[in-house]
Formats: structure tokens, sequence, C-alpha cells
């Protein structure tokens, strides 16, 4: 199943795509919450209304803007050096635990939507990553029960100010990775039941039609259901909140010479089974 969010006059509207076509599900099941948070909210209660409007839902039969699937997550947490090939490029050791930060929320963004260059910034750097979305709240969920607060996944685009994040007294990590429009997600959120094995999928990052990043989520040093698990030692994680799991190699500050996004760019991440996002860049 793909969820959306989408743009209408009333406001912001959660759908299914079926077909290519975009069913409503407020409209066709008033039971669900035109919000998708409010939806994962549901848990289990929303599954068979989601099952009917997918089945029998009338679609739309008109073109709508797409928004990022969560618009307004309570918390977006991302994972640094979870890739082997990643950590390897960058010259660091393997972390023995989970490397965590965090997003502000308002970074968010959706398919289409253009990330803006700050003018406080010349090192704007891209990071293809896989995005968990949880859909059942817990703390200190054991690792071996983790996979049942997951609603589903996501494309998302970690996208970093190096010389915020390396370059300023102490490394500005928070700072350096949201700026307004630097976490493009979506086009949709796949639910966990479509995706057979998240740590292997295939995933790259297009920079203007060139293969930048091209690896698999198999490179990942710590799994899905460990980071879950360590995460919510410390704070209770609720539906909606997101967790990118990290970027595997080929970012832009690595490179010789470094290549970083500039106006008129266009970034696209792709990851098998989830789907395309694709954002122009556009100057400040």
């Amino acid at each position: 199943m793909r969820l959306v969010s989408y743009v209408s006059p009333e406001g912001p509207r959660a759908a299914i795509v079926r077909d290519g076509e975009i069913v409503d599900l407020h409209q066709n099941e008033p039971a669900l919450p035109t919000d998708l948070g409010a939806v994962l909210a549901m848990g289990e209660d929303a599954w068979s209304f989601l099952r009917r409007v997918e089945d029998q839902g009338k679609a739309l039969g008109e073109t709508v803007r797409l928004t990022a699937p969560i618009p307004k997550p309570r918390k977006v947490i991302c994972v640094g050096l979870n890739y082997a090939d990643h950590a390897a490029e960058t010259g660091a050791t393997p972390p023995p635990e989970p490397v965590i930060f965090n997003k502000f929320p308002t970074a968010i963004i959706g398919p289409e939507e253009p990330i803006h260059l700050p003018a406080d910034s010349d090192e704007v750097d891209y990071e293809a990553e896989l995005v968990v979305v949880i859909g059942r709240s817990g703390r200190r969920i054991p690792e071996q029960e983790a996979m049942n607060h997951v609603a589903g996944y996501m494309c998302g685009n970690d996208v970093s100010a190096r010389d915020w994040q390396l370059k300023k007294p102490g490394g500005q990590w928070l700072l350096g990775k949201s700026f307004d429009t630097f976490a493009p997600t979506g086009p949709y959120l796949v639910t966990k039941d479509e995706v057979e094995n998240p740590h292997d999928l295939g995933i790259r990052l297009i920079l203007n039609g060139n293969v930048m990043q091209d690896s698999r989520t198999s490179q990942f040093l710590f799994s899905i259901p460990r980071l879950i698990a360590y995460v919510s030692r410390v704070c209770t994680l609720e539906p909606g909140d997101l967790i990118f799991t990290g970027t595997p190699g080929g970012v832009g500050f690595t490179r010789n010479p470094p290549v970083f996004l500039k106006a008129g760019d266009v970034v696209e991440v792709e990851i098998e089974g989830i789907g395309k996002l694709r954002n122009p860049v556009a100057a400040p």
C-alpha cells in the first residue's frame, strides 16, 4: 500500500495511490482522519478501513500536488555513519553504537519542492537515505519486537550544510542539518507489508542525471530493530516519527574535487521498491 499526502482546498489530505490514481481516505471512509499521521495513530484499527479504500474507494479523477507524506512529524531522528562504505570513504572507524542526531521538523518538504540553498552556507551536500516511519508508540522497545512498531518506509534526503556541520566550533550538526527544506521525503509511504526485506534494498542518488551514490541497505552497520531499540531507550517513539537510517558512500564532500549542490541542480533519491524522490535546487 502506498500512502501519500496531497494539497486540497481544505488543506493537506491523506490518500492511497492505486494504479497511479489518488484515492482520498476520509472522503471514502469518514472514520479515517484527513491527516496521515493521525491515521497511523489509529494503529490496527485503521487497517480494515484502508484496505476497503484501496479495494473500493473512488479516485479523485484529477491531478493533485503531493506533499511530504508526514508533513509535520514530531521527531526527525537521524543516524550518522550507518553504512560501511560511507564510514570507509570518510576515514572514520565504524562506531560501536549508533550515532544519533536530529533535524528540526521545519526542514521537511515533499517531492518536487525546491531545496533552497541558504545564504549562510557554501557547502550544501546530498545524502540519500531510507526513512523508517514509526506506526506504534513505545519506549524501551526490545529489539526483537521493534519491527512491530514500524508503519513503513520512504525515500529521504538528509541535505547537509557541511561548513556548518564540520567547520563551526564544536561542529553544528543540528543546525547544519536543519536549514528549512533540508529534509525532503516521499513521494510515498510504502507500508512495511510491501517490503520483504528493508535490509537489502538498492539505494541511489542521482544528481543531474549522474549516479553519485549507488549502494544497498545491506551495508547497514546497525539494523532497523537495533536503531529503534537504541533510540527508544531515551525517548518514546510515536506514530509519525521519522528515522533517517544513514547514507551510503558517494557523498559530495568526500569527492576530489568536492561536489556541492548549486541552484538549478536536480536531485533524485531512488530506493528499490520504495520509489523515487525528486527535488530541484534553488537559490536562497
